[in-house]
C-alpha cells in the first residue's frame, strides 16, 4: 500500500499517511416502462454516467446512494438491491475508487431534473444506451442489461 511520511502537526515526529481507495456509490435507477436514468457529466471525465458519487464520512453506502440520486437527478428512490461492487484500480482516472452499485426505483419520475454536477439527465432504454460512457459504466450497464434481459425473458426461452 503506498504511503507518505509527513511531519506530525503536534510533535513534528514522522506521521504515516496511507493512500487507500475511496468508497463511492452508483445507483441504477429504473423508471418502469421507460428505462434507466443516466446523467451527462458536467465535470471531467466527460460522458454519460450512472448517477452516484462519494460516500461522506459518517454516512452509510445506502444513505449516500439515496442522497446522490436526489442531488444528481431530483429523484426520490427506493433501493431495491445490491447489484455489485466494482474495484478495478483504473475504473476512475482521477483516483482509485471502490463503488458499491445499488438498484433502485424512482418514486417520483415526474421530478427528473439535472442537478449537482449533472449537466443533463435522461432516461435511456437498455437497448439504446449512449456510446460515450464515463468510468467503467459501459461494463456495469452491459452486465445489468444481461441480467435484466435474462430475468425478463419468456420462461420457454430460458
Amino acid at each position: 500500500m503506498p504511503e507518505l511520511q509527513k511531519p506530525c502537526p503536534h510533535c513534528s515526529g514522522p506521521l504515516t499517511v496511507y493512500t487507500n481507495p475511496v468508497p463511492t456509490v452508483d445507483i441504477l435507477i429504473t423508471i418502469p416502462g421507460q428505462g434507466i436514468v443516466l446523467i451527462e457529466r458536467r465535470n471531467p471525465p466527460p460522458g454519460w454516467a450512472i448517477p452516484g458519487g462519494f460516500i461522506d464520512y459518517g454516512e452509510s453506502a445506502e444513505q449516500a446512494a439515496i442522497r446522490e440520486a436526489l442531488e444528481e437527478t431530483g429523484l426520490d428512490v427506493e433501493l431495491t438491491g445490491l447489484f455489485g461492487v466494482y474495484s478495478d484500480p483504473q475504473r476512475d482516472p482521477r483516483q482509485h475508487t471502490i463503488s458499491t452499485i445499488f438498484t433502485a426505483l424512482a418514486r417520483n419520475p415526474e421530478q427528473l431534473r439535472a442537478g449537482d454536477d449533472a449537466g443533463a439527465v435522461r432516461v435511456f432504454p437498455l437497448t439504446a444506451l449512449p456510446e460515450q460512457l464515463a468510468f467503467d459504466h459501459g461494463r456495469i450497464l452491459g452486465e445489468y442489461r444481461q441480467r435484466y434481459l435474462a430475468l425478463n425473458a419468456p420462461a420457454r426461452a430460458r
